[in-house]
């Protein structure tokens, strides 16, 4: 009761509140709150509950525990030493905090100027940009950078309290261990300066570069009941620009360069193209033998594509609900290089139009485990699908339908036929009761 007490008034105290005032008045920071800012991941509970654990800042003492209310307070929460740490996000954040893009760019930046230069009936296609305004934007995209990247350190607990939400924002998970992202939502990390690649597809493309969520060398990791989307501010809506659509959003909680043992459980990803990358490049590495992830019980609600697409891991993907009925859908589950993708009693609401054969993509991976699946077309009665049968019927090369791997840090597996009720009045933001 003592330890309780001490954190509760470290919390009033970061208000600038007397200590007499209740905890039920500290915008939020209630006893409840503080209990579930504690709680480590269970045992057993996908990969992120092995080796060391993932316990967070559940150790945190009470010089650090923080509500931050904006942008200036949670990048104070979130630096300092390295002692673990509680960090409550109270209400709505814009990492903007009043900029724009303008404000960013560089004096020797200019958009026009840049279209004309980089034209690929000017420029050509066979080399990405170079010079003075690519230089230019650069810069631009590091002024943005500054501004709305969260450094999160090790062993920490970010939690979202009073109906929490981060816009316009990057938390990064560089070389970082045991951390703990839970109760967020987190929309609209919208990249001002997209870079364009004449050489990536026939035809070149935008790319962006601010994740929601980036896990780059992180290990223990446990994203848990998070709501990631675009905002109202959809790729769909971008315009075109040098013939292709300028895309201003990277991943929702991408795990990449060698990140390790990570849970995603009970989250809600929406109106999203490029959902969760897991691996980032093709070439043999850093992630040999890591990228170890579990994602269970999570809403992924017409997202375009990699939901997730992986390389070289072993990932756990059982009980989500996927919803693909918007006509921009792409695929669900990537099979990239040297992956090993368990997927087990999965539930797919799909348009009448999408065939069962598209759920699955091939990105030169071979293995895939897919048991337990349920396909359900508008309100028809939902029917079994055998999707790596389904795609092997319509597409070459093959699939395997071993993964090479049986899943054991599981806490239980759910029929199919109840993923769709369970997920979608658990999964998200705002279902923790604080």
């Amino acid at each position: 009761m003592r330890t309780f007490a001490l954190a509760t008034v470290a919390v009033l105290t970061v208000l600038g509140l007397s200590p007499a005032v209740p905890a039920t008045a500290a915008a939020g920071a209630s006893p409840a709150a503080l209990q579930l800012a504690r709680q480590p991941l269970a045992a057993g509970d996908g990969w992120a509950s092995a080796g060391a654990g993932t316990t967070g800042g559940s150790a945190a003492d009470d010089a650090h525990i923080f509500v931050a209310r904006n942008r200036a307070e949670l990048l104070a929460a979130v630096s300092g030493d390295a002692a673990p740490r509680i960090v409550f996000v109270s209400g709505r954040i814009d990492m903007n905090a009043g900029a724009t893009c303008a404000d960013y760019a560089d004096p020797a930046y200019d958009l026009d100027a840049f279209l004309a230069a980089y034209d690929p009936a000017v420029w050509g296609r066979a080399t990405k940009p170079t010079g003075p305004l690519e230089e230019a934007r650069v810069r631009s995209a590091r002024n943005q950078g500054d501004r709305i990247k969260i450094p999160v350190p090790a062993n920490t607990t970010i939690i979202g309290i009073n109906g929490a939400r981060i816009d316009h924002g990057s938390l990064t998970l560089t070389n970082v261990a045991n951390v703990i992202v839970r109760n967020l939502e987190l929309t609209d990390a919208a990249d001002c300066f997209p870079a364009w690649d004449p050489t990536d597809g026939e035809a070149g493309n935008w790319n962006s570069l601010y994740d929601l969520v980036s896990l780059s060398g992180a290990t223990n990791v446990w994203l848990d009941h998070n709501t990631f989307s675009d905002g109202n501010n959809h790729d769909a809506d971008q315009p075109i620009r040098l013939g292709r659509p300028y895309q201003v959003h990277d991943g929702a909680s991408d795990i990449i360069r060698g990140s390790d043992l990570v849970t995603v459980s009970y989250n809600n990803y929406y109106d999203h193209d490029k959902t969760m990358l897991i691996g980032s490049t093709d070439t043999p590495g850093v992630d040999v033998g890591k990228l170890r992830v579990t994602i269970h019980h999570n809403r992924f609600a017409n997202v375009v594509q990699r939901a997730p697409r992986v390389r070289f891991g072993q990932v756990d993907i059982y009980n989500n609900a996927y919803t693909a009925t918007d006509e921009s859908y792409g695929y669900s589950l990537g099979v990239g290089v040297e992956s090993s993708i368990y997927a087990e009693n999965n539930f797919f609401l799909r348009a009448e139009d999408l065939p069962d054969s598209e759920i699955v993509h091939y990105w030169k991976g071979t293995r895939i485990t897919a048991i337990g699946t349920l396909v359900q077309i508008g309100h028809r009665t939902p029917q079994p699908v055998d999707l790596v049968a389904a795609y092997n019927a319509a597409h070459d090369p093959d699939l395997s339908p071993d993964a090479g791997w049986t899943p054991t840090l599981r806490l239980g597996l759910d029929p199919t036929a109840d993923v769709p009720r369970l997920v979608n009045t658990t999964a998200g933001a705002r279902r923790l009761g604080i």
